[in-house]
């Protein structure tokens, strides 16, 4: 299923879509891939896998930490294209988040090949913009892979407009400035951000991340959101968990009680 449909089939049940975030090989391999795989069972539409980077600078602590202890676990491009594809071949709409760097030395066309192999649907690539995309553009056009680039409360309607032209499948509009992590309260700037990119594109779903952790939160989002994005909240259930079975049974809670909140408004 791809990322238009998932928002498609989501739209038809008037709800927003929960997409749930996890570093790959997180803390290891097979628990990461069990823990994506418990996230969909739980209520997440689409599973946002991220590469494991050594410097990721929009991400906060929490995702630092977890991408830290995969990286010294010595995961790499190659073992996140396997947990992508174990996951996405259970049936679960998969995308990666990435930062460029390790697009680049992979080589840009080899990377889109092989990331559309997996059964992955789209890659979101938060430090990259449409103006230096060019040979991204082209590969994930000749292999038909979305891409996801980001909008936040900063960037102009010009900027706005150019960037949700190159975008497919959906936009991601970081709710907030700054880096991510859970918040106690969802910002201000994010229904203004959602309207002013549906003036540019009203067809273009839009998600929202950076600052979501509970059901209210969730619920709040999806009042005004295609999607709801979220990453610290989610990794902290296995990050602070004092065995696997803990982490997995809170992981599982949490993700359940964030589907019900994205689920909210079709109740009404």
């Amino acid at each position: 299923m791809s990322i238009a449909d998932v928002f498609a089939k989501a739209g038809a049940e008037n709800r927003s879509v929960l997409v749930g975030c996890m570093p790959a090989g997180f803390p290891t391999v097979e628990h990461s891939i069990a823990s994506m795989k418990a996230m969909a069972d739980a209520g997440c539409d689409v599973i946002e896998v991220e590469l494991p980077y050594s410097d990721p600078v929009m991400d906060g602590p929490v995702i630092q930490k977890a991408s830290d202890i995969a990286l010294a676990g010595g995961v790499r491009t190659r073992d996140t294209l396997r947990i992508i594809e174990a996951v996405a071949s259970a049936g679960v709409p998969v995308v990666l988040m990435t930062y460029w760097n390790p697009i680049e030395k992979y080589g840009v066309d080899a990377f889109a090949r092989d990331l559309a192999a997996t059964g992955a649907t789209g890659m979101i690539t938060p430090d990259l913009i449409p103006d230096e995309a060019g040979e991204w553009i082209a590969a994930s056009d000749r292999y038909q892979i979305d891409r996801t680039f980001l909008v936040s409360p900063s960037s102009t309607d010009e900027r706005i407009a150019m960037t949700v032209a190159q975008c497919r499948g959906f936009v991601y509009a970081t709710a907030l400035m700054g880096v991510t992590g859970a918040r106690t309260s969802v910002s201000s700037q994010a229904p203004e951000l959602v309207t002013r990119v549906r003036a540019a594109d009203p067809e273009m779903p839009v998600g929202v991340g950076l600052g979501v952790g509970n059901r209210a939160q969730a619920a709040e989002v999806a009042a005004f959101a295609d999607g709801v994005i979220v990453g610290s909240a989610i990794i902290r259930c296995v990050l602070d968990a004092p065995d696997a079975a803990s982490g997995e049974r809170n992981l599982r809670a949490l993700c359940a009680d964030l589907a019900s909140g994205v689920r909210a408004s079709a109740a009404l």
